[in-house]
């Protein structure tokens, strides 16, 4: 079976939610305490032992590929200083297995719509998972787990495509894509076979209190899908209209649970929050 190795990671979003800042800094190079909230999201993929980025971009967003680039000026200078631990912490932002690539998304028309604009960057057949660089997931302080790396496990197990998901309060669901797993909802860092996702239910309608979180781990045929998909929900391409046919076909879909903690930073008070916590759990004083 062919193990997962790209993760496609959609950065042509405005960060409507983050203005004024993201006004003309991309949120995604927003800084979460000591880096980027992009770099944290690729080091996340690298833990789960994908190595294979694939950026969905626009214009204007340049200053991403050029944080994961050589800046050889900058290195001969903090070299000729002897700032050798600047070097280093240089150095990681890219090590040497990360390959990172961009395709460009020409309009915008939704999240499906991006990931489709990666689809010739796969091979035949080839898994991947996709990765919404809004929400950071940390692992539970003094923990080292890796829920995206559990859920690549789990797909690896099981070849059934991988959406994970946290448990929100009751009065929030509406806010949420919630998962129906018809009762049998998986425990932390399982995963349970899902029937559909009802999108920003009611309470009284709410098949459970699992939202989904913004990472995913799908089969190749989520691109055959996407390359004939209708627009949904807002005129727009949905990746959940595709993974709905996907199960409809028969395919084996799990929601996977979560063991760690989730910071939207796509809004002001998610990356406040994210920033003080982080920071603190660093030992900076806050």
């Amino acid at each position: 079976m062919t193990q997962v190795r790209k993760a496609i990671i959609p950065v042509a979003g405005f960060g409507t939610r983050l203005l004024p800042i993201s006004k003309s800094i991309p949120k995604e190079m927003v800084p979460v305490v000591d880096r980027p909230l992009i770099q944290h999201v690729v080091e996340e993929a690298l833990a789960a032992g994908i190595n294979e980025i694939v950026l969905v971009t626009r214009s204007g967003k340049s200053s991403i590929e050029d944080h994961f680039d050589a800046h050889a000026e900058l290195e001969d200078s903090l070299a000729n200083k002897g700032k050798d631990d600047l070097l280093k912490t240089l150095a990681s932002i890219a090590p040497p297995s990360l390959k990172i690539t961009s395709v460009r998304q020409p309009n915008a028309q939704g999240l499906g719509h991006a990931i489709f604009c990666a689809a010739h960057l796969l091979g035949e057949g080839e898994p991947f998972a996709v990765i919404l660089p809004d929400v950071l997931v940390k692992p539970q302080p003094g923990s080292q787990t890796c829920d995206l790396g559990d859920m690549v496990s789990r797909w690896d197990a099981s070849n059934a495509a991988q959406i994970m998901v946290e448990a929100v309060p009751e009065e929030e669901v509406h806010r949420y894509g919630i998962v129906d797993c018809a009762g049998n909802e998986p425990s932390a860092g399982e995963s349970a076979n899902m029937q559909g996702v009802v999108e920003k239910p009611s309470p009284d309608e709410a098949p459970s209190r699992l939202s989904v979180i913004g990472r995913y781990v799908l089969p190749y045929r989520i691109m055959e899908l996407l390359s004939d998909q209708p627009p949904g929900a807002g005129n727009e391409i949905q990746l959940t209209d595709a993974i709905d046919r996907l199960m409809k076909e028969g395919s084996s879909v799990e929601a996977f649970r979560m063991n760690g903690r989730t910071f939207d930073c796509g809004n002001i008070e998610g990356w406040l929050k994210a920033n003080t916590l982080l920071a603190r759990e660093a030992g900076y004083e806050v």
